[in-house]
């Protein structure tokens, strides 16, 4: 199978794919894999330099390898060698904007595996009676933010296992960087690497069919006497051809530019036709007069833009942070200049503001369901953002850049100033949510990383991403306690009010109280107010109760309060919270006798059980040296009069009015709970494997109580705010 066949397909009178227009060796190539004929590779890794028409390759091949796209194809008029058989459809998990993790859920989800760890993923698949076909198209465009580097990721971390496993068939789309890396991890004759540049597999026939194509859509110029013309416009496309050196890209931006501006073309000139991307560019500023390095200025932003692409209102305030001068006037006449190269898309995001409630009034339902205020549509139909028609373009114009760092920090800098006096809540979402991605890009997010207001409201998969791609020992206490706790915001994919809560808690859990403090005073409705934390693990169960206050009395002093439940008397008492913990803990005393009072003789509620107490100030930070057998826990029509109750589930827990049985709040833990309780008076204590953590429940009316959606099973199937780990 090589570039001979695409003549013998030709003269044995074969109609090429439709959506292709050729690639016959590829297509016998691909087919032969699909139906694992003998000597066909396992394993084949698609490659080829931006713009080589990989994606278009594999649009088309995976056409025929669904039910559906077969019934409107031609397929009983094309070359039988490049139809695959009528089989299932593969899988084809979209690695576009996704992690290295998010890839691997999709597939667990796909397969219904019971993986409870991503690397348990493989193994489950190895382990299946039936043979697995796999389809991983543009792995290059993987990852939230494109300085991570992300496609590297997800050859060693899910392609390379994939391949290694046996009893899955794979296809890959990678960057030529990294296809020889994921063969190499094959034995010989596993995998095969087809790189559309080379020359065994050239299509110059199917690139002059897609030069004619392009050249039929201007029929309808009366300047384009060559597109009109059938004879003239073969001659055109055959010379267009031969000088893009096989790139459609090439050739796509040179039948575009013509289009747009078709007065002093000279077809049989050939300086007039473009041999490279870059070439492209720079001949169709010189032909509207322009210098092609204000084409590449007025690109250039567009170039290092993330995510979907960058709002129309950003584009000339960036464009002049790049060029350091002011782009106005060129960007006001330049759009005949760069519209060959931009392509519109329309979003339903919000345009300038926060889509979660400011004041934490979603439920958590609606939240779970919107995937965060990412994903919410605009009731004025959405916004439109620009973007470069194709990759390989930001790839030139990058390349082209004297200094990516210093552009990525003056457009960092413009962000920053595009914040309404400082308000995340008030920010474009493309600026909260990817100014990490620009400021990493510039070396500079560590700096970053400590706006407790931008922490809550950034979009945590793109925010995780980054900061995950700095050196942990460049992170300042405030990233890495962020870093420490991200898992549970990409799996929740909660509002922003409700990503303020998890990160006040965990602040005060690594004794960053001040950035806890910070979260309250930025507008958000949290659920509750951390007391205090202590990293004490081994902690079996927790109980809050009240210690009798001290008197010379004594012991009557003390029945007296043990027999008052409320008025003056439970004013008095000194509220507390008691931790089971292991023998021996510092500072605990001995559970106390089963003698003792009834309601002192098993505070914790263990039964009996082995171990020990350590008494904690319930209200505030600071152990309590007390006899554990003082210890009063509420009476039952205590509870039954506390304005909230709650239930606990593994690793969750929802704390719910009484007078209405609404869910007020619920708090989801990355570690199982092992102990909790809640006092009459709303502090709920809390135990898990990283300690214990006191937060008084605000009295938030049930209607407008932020709740943390329940967990997901699985990644979203919109690629924005995706969870980074699928996070099961």
């Amino acid at each position: 199978m090589s570039a001979s066949d695409e003549r013998c397909a030709g003269a044995a009178g074969y109609a090429p794919h439709p959506y292709i227009g050729g690639r016959t060796a590829v297509l016998r190539a691909l087919a032969a894999w699909r139906m694992r004929w003998p000597g066909a590779p396992r394993v084949i890794v698609l490659t080829g330099s931006p713009g080589s028409g990989r994606s278009r390759l594999l649009t088309g091949f995976l056409m025929m390898c669904d039910p559906d796209g077969r019934r409107q194809l031609p397929l009983d008029q094309m070359d039988p060698a490049t139809v695959p058989p009528d089989l299932p459809a593969p899988a084809v998990p979209d690695p576009r904007g996704r992690t290295a993790a998010q890839l691997l859920w999709l597939l667990a989800d796909h397969f219904r595996l019971n993986a409870a760890h991503g690397e348990d993923i493989c193994t489950e698949l190895a382990a299946r009676e039936e043979p697995v076909t796999i389809v991983v198209p543009d792995v290059d465009r993987a990852g939230p933010v494109r300085a991570a580097d992300e496609p590297a990721r997800v050859v060693r971390e899910v392609l390379t296992p994939l391949a290694t496993t046996g009893g899955v068939q794979l296809l890959a789309d990678v960057p030529r960087a990294l296809a020889a890396e994921l063969a190499r991890a094959l034995p010989p004759g596993q995998a095969r690497i087809i790189d559309l540049d080379d020359p065994e597999w050239a299509d110059p026939a199917g690139l002059v069919r897609h030069a004619e194509t392009a050249l039929a859509l201007g029929a309808g110029v009366p300047e384009l006497p060559f597109a009109t013309d059938p004879s003239a416009r073969r001659t055109l496309a055959k010379a267009m051809a031969q000088r893009a050196g096989g790139s459609r890209l090439t050739l796509q931006l040179a039948v575009q530019s013509l289009f747009m501006r078709p007065e002093g073309f000279a077809p049989a000139d050939p300086a007039m036709l473009p041999g490279s991307v870059g070439e492209a560019l720079d001949l169709h500023a010189r032909r509207l007069g322009a210098d092609p390095l204000t084409l590449r200025l007025l690109l250039a932003p567009l170039a290092l833009a993330e995510g979907e692409g960058l709002p129309v209102q950003l584009w000339g305030p960036l464009a002049d942070a790049v060029a350091g001068r002011d782009m106005s006037r060129d960007l006001a006449d330049g759009m005949p200049l760069a519209a060959p190269f931009l392509q519109p898309v329309a979003t339903g995001e919000r345009d300038g503001s926060d889509g979660g409630e400011p004041d934490g009034a979603q439920g958590g339902e609606e939240a779970g369901a919107k995937g965060g205020e990412e994903a919410g549509g605009a009731a004025d139909g959405g916004r439109t953002l620009l973007r470069l028609m194709h990759p390989g373009i930001a790839e030139e114009i990058r390349a082209g850049l004297p200094d990516v760092r210093g552009a990525q920090t003056r457009i960092a800098m413009a962000l920053l100033e595009a914040v309404p006096e400082q308000d995340w809540s008030r920010a474009d979402p493309y600026v909260r949510d990817h100014l990490a991605a620009h400021t990493l890009d510039a070396g500079l997010l560590p700096q970053l990383l400590t706006d407790p207001g931008l922490f809550a409201h950034a979009d945590p998969v793109a925010m995780r991403a980054a900061i995950e791609a700095v050196p942990l020992e460049q992170l300042g206490a405030p990233a890495r306690t962020y870093l420490r706790i991200a898992p549970l915001l990409t799996r929740t994919q909660a509002p922003a009010a409700v990503r303020a809560a998890f990160l006040e808690s965990a602040f005060v859990e690594d004794g960053l109280a001040s950035y806890a403090q910070a979260l309250h005073g930025l507008g958000f409705a949290l659920p509750w107010r951390t007391l205090w934390s202590v990293p004490l693990t081994g902690v079996r169960a927790v109980t809050a109760g009240t210690l009798p206050p001290p008197d010379a009395e004594g012991v009557a002093a003390e029945a007296t309060a043990a027999r008052a439940t409320d008025g003056a008397g439970a004013a008095a008492r000194h509220p507390v919270a008691a931790l089971f913990v292991p023998e021996g803990t510092p500072g605990s005393r001995p559970v106390p006798d089963a003698d003792g009072a009834a309601d002192a003789a098993d505070p914790a509620g263990m039964d009996g059980a082995s171990g020990a107490l350590l008494v904690h100030d319930l209200l505030r930070p600071g152990y309590v040296d007390a006899d554990p057998a003082r210890l009063r826990r509420p009476s039952e029509e205590a509870r039954a009069a506390a304005p909230f109750g709650f239930s606990r589930g593994a690793d969750s827990l929802r704390i719910w009015a009484r007078a209405s049985r609404e869910v007020v709040a619920t708090l989801l833990s990355d570690t199982p709970i092992t102990g909790a309780d809640l006092s009459p008076d709303g502090v709920l204590v809390v135990a898990t494997g990283r300690g214990v953590t006191a937060r008084q429940i605000l009295a938030v009316p049930p209607a407008a109580a932020p709740i943390v959606p329940g967990q997901r099973t699985g990644p979203p199937d919109s690629a924005a705010s995706d969870g980074l780990e699928g996070d099961h």
